[in-house]
Order: C-alpha cells, then sequence, then structure tokens
C-alpha cells in the first residue's frame, strides 16, 4: 500500500473559505489549498508552500485542526494499477498575511476562488472540504480554541 501525506489549509475570511479547483487525471472538485509533502519538509512548509502556489496568498498557520486518513482501493486512483492508497490528509487552520489571489498555473489546481461558507455545500467538492469544516467547528465548539 503507498502512503501519501499531504498538508493543507483552511483559511476562512469575512465569511468565505479559500478553495481551489482541483483537475487532474480526468477528475476534478473543489478542495483545500493543499498537497503532498516534498522530500524533507515539514507539513507546516508544506501548506504553507501549497497555500502560495495554488492560490497567490502567503499564509501563517495558526493550530492543527486535525489529521485524517482516506484510503483508496486500487481502482479509484488516477493510475487504477498503482495499488491502494492511504492518504494521510494534516489539516491546519491558516490566515493570510500578504499576497492577492491568484491561479495556479502548470500544476494540479486550475482556479483559486473565496467561496462564501453557505455555499460550499452547492459546490462538487472533494471529501477533504466537509471533513476539514467538521474538524473546524469541532475546533470552535472547544473552549479557549477559537482562531
Amino acid at each position: 500500500m503507498d502512503v501519501r501525506v499531504g498538508a493543507y489549509a483552511v483559511i476562512v475570511q469575512d465569511g468565505n473559505l479559500l478553495l481551489t479547483h482541483w483537475n487532474e487525471g480526468g477528475r476534478s472538485g473543489w478542495t483545500l489549498p493543499g498537497g503532498g509533502l516534498e522530500p524533507y519538509e515539514t507539513t507546516e512548509q508544506a501548506a504553507v508552500r501549497e497555500v502560495r502556489e495554488e492560490t497567490g496568498y502567503q499564509a501563517e498557520l495558526r493550530t492543527l485542526l486535525g489529521v485524517d486518513s482516506l484510503f483508496l482501493d486500487p481502482a479509484d486512483r488516477i493510475v487504477p494499477g498503482d495499488g491502494p492508497l492511504h492518504a494521510l490528509r494534516v489539516v491546519y487552520l491558516a490566515r493570510t498575511v500578504g499576497g492577492s489571489l491568484r491561479h495556479e498555473t502548470a500544476g494540479s489546481s486550475d482556479e483559486a476562488r473565496w467561496v462564501p461558507l453557505d455555499a460550499v455545500g452547492d459546490l462538487p467538492t472533494l471529501s477533504l472540504v466537509p471533513t476539514a469544516i467538521d474538524m473546524l467547528l469541532r475546533r470552535l465548539s472547544g473552549p479557549d480554541l477559537r482562531p
């Protein structure tokens, strides 16, 4: 079984969630800015780098929201012959501290967009989005853990 570790950022500003549109191998959907770690990169470094690459924003991580495991059967992978995959998705709460919105070029994302929180459910999202929103809501309902 292959294992892939990815780091992602939940960024909410003025009632909007920052999302990117993933488009790879004939599959697509809206997701959080983020992606796989590069060699010798920490999850924190990867999350900040991915936000910059995919959205144009410089991000500051606030806190770890959680780690999610996703298991994919070989038939569900982009290259089905690759075997099963265990994706570990490390999710951070972050905020923008610089930069401006732009779309990624030459990557797996083709658009970045601020989406009103009440409209996120209307989009075709990858499973990470509702998972991360649940993580955020659990964190916000805890004592003294508000961003």
